[in-house]
């Protein structure tokens, strides 16, 4: 078992559930969330006594603070907690995009505001901050999606700079065939596939890898990386 502990902001399924399986079976001690507090207690349950469950929602942000109320020292923080969001911009929908842009921009910055203090103040401490290809590789109906992760980057700036030594840095996942949203998706997989060097897809396990970079190199901080396999050049 290691001395870590790190909190991951939606992690109850999809890339933080994996996050948080691979974390603790490294020995890190990891602090599951999810919207439900019944679902966050379920998982950490099915990870072992390493794992604890607690709800925590970022469209929230007013009550974040009460609900990382008991949350002690911390060495990582991951904010993985996403929506996702069709919105065109000649059919913009005001409470979908105010929902995803408090959950990502608000919401992860209150999370960081909340916890500051209980971070140990180290370079061996680690923030990532997740975003999305869609940032730089717009789509029909990713209006809102573009923009926040675009934010993403700003906010790793200020972030990194505000609180060093802690390091901060943002992972940008392209399509990830193996995901549970893409698995489900075989068609739509396959065509991006084609469009992909070398026609493999990220995978799941790599954004883990990534994740896990970023969070414990002691010599990155302020950096934004993309997973996607070099799908851009294509």
């Amino acid at each position: 078992m290691t001395d870590r502990t790190v909190l991951i902001a939606g992690s109850s399924s999809g890339i933080g559930l994996e996050l948080a399986k691979d974390l603790v079976a490294s020995g890190d001690r990891v602090i599951v969330t999810s919207r439900s507090r019944q679902t966050a207690e379920s998982v950490a349950a099915e990870l072992g006594p390493l794992a604890h469950g607690i709800a925590l929602d970022l469209s929230e942000p007013e009550g974040i603070a009460a609900q990382l109320d008991g949350i002690g020292r911390l060495n990582g923080i991951v904010l993985s907690a996403i929506e996702r969001d069709a919105n065109t911009i000649r059919d913009y929908n005001l409470a979908r995009a105010r929902r995803l842009i408090t959950l990502k921009l608000i919401g992860y910055a209150e999370t960081v505001h909340t916890l500051v203090d209980r971070i140990e103040p180290s370079v061996d401490s680690g923030i990532v901050l997740f975003g999305g290809r869609a940032k730089d590789a717009p789509y029909p109906g990713s209006t809102t999606v573009s923009t926040v992760n675009g934010g993403i980057d700003g906010l790793m700036n200020t972030l990194a700079h505000e609180l060093a030594p802690i390091r901060v840095n943002a992972l940008h996942p392209g399509i990830i065939g193996d995901s549970p949203f893409w698995a489900s998706r075989p068609e739509a997989v396959a065509a991006y596939e084609s469009r992909t060097p070398g026609g493999k897809l990220a995978e799941l396990h790599d954004v883990i890898d990534a994740v896990k970079f970023l969070l414990f190199n002691r010599g990155v901080s302020a950096h934004s990386l993309n997973v996607d396999r070099g799908w851009r050049i294509g």
